[in-house]
């Protein structure tokens, strides 16, 4: 299975090494010399290019891959990336800002296979998106995180507020959600959370208690 990355900043070399790791043929794209630098010493095949140019696609073996991440820093490049993987057949993950509208959001829904906030998601989700699996698979990350879903309670402290507006710690992030009855999907910074709604984080093991109570209250 041959996956490209584009991008190997902070989301992207992580989820450029775990797949490597676990044995997937991965390229990754960059046009900065000293992150192509970075990826070539973490033993990875590189490509230095615009990952937006399809003559440079071409160069990684989009004709033959299974799946591409648009996960630079720019949203516009990363739309444009998976617009040409579109072209090709393969699954397209592209990596958005929070702060897009709910237009552009279901554009790049409807252009995407799957679209990932690296400030709730980063690598795991990353990861889990260009496989197209569970989002289970992000446990199997690391050791110090644990996979938990909350039900939220009519006296939380968290209903009635935007997911944008919850402000959990560098030990948690949240990554899925879903109203009362309906499938947890990644929600949008503007959804609102309410009685009954369900919550899944990845959390770092030693914190979960202290993230539950801020979440559901003592």
């Amino acid at each position: 299975m041959r996956i490209i990355v584009v991008g190997y900043g902070r989301v992207g070399s992580r989820t450029a090494r775990v797949l490597a790791e676990e044995g997937y043929d991965v390229v990754v794209i960059d046009n900065d010399q000293l992150k192509v630098e970075r990826a070539e010493d973490a033993g990875l095949t590189v490509i230095a290019g615009d990952g937006s140019d399809e003559d440079v696609l071409k160069q990684a073996g989009i004709e033959d891959a299974d799946a591409l991440g648009g996960i630079t820093g720019d949203v516009e490049i990363n739309h444009e990336i998976c617009l040409i993987g579109k072209k090709y057949g393969c699954r397209t993950v592209m990596r958005i800002s929070e702060d897009v509208d709910s237009e552009t959001y279901d554009q790049y829904v409807e252009d995407a296979d799957d679209v990932i906030y690296p400030q709730r998601l980063g690598a795991a989700g990353a990861k889990t998106a260009l496989l197209g699996g569970s989002l289970n698979a992000i446990g199997d990350l690391t050791e110090a995180l644990q996979l938990t879903v909350v039900n939220v309670e009519a006296d939380s402290p968290v209903v009635g507020r935007r997911i944008s507006e919850i402000d959990l710690p560098q030990t948690a992030r949240l990554y899925a959600h879903g109203h009362r009855n309906d499938p947890m999907t990644i929600p949008l910074p503007t959804t609102t959370v309410e009685a009954g709604d369900r919550l899944a984080m990845v959390v770092e093991r030693d914190a979960l208690g202290d993230i539950e109570a801020q979440l559901l209250g003592a």
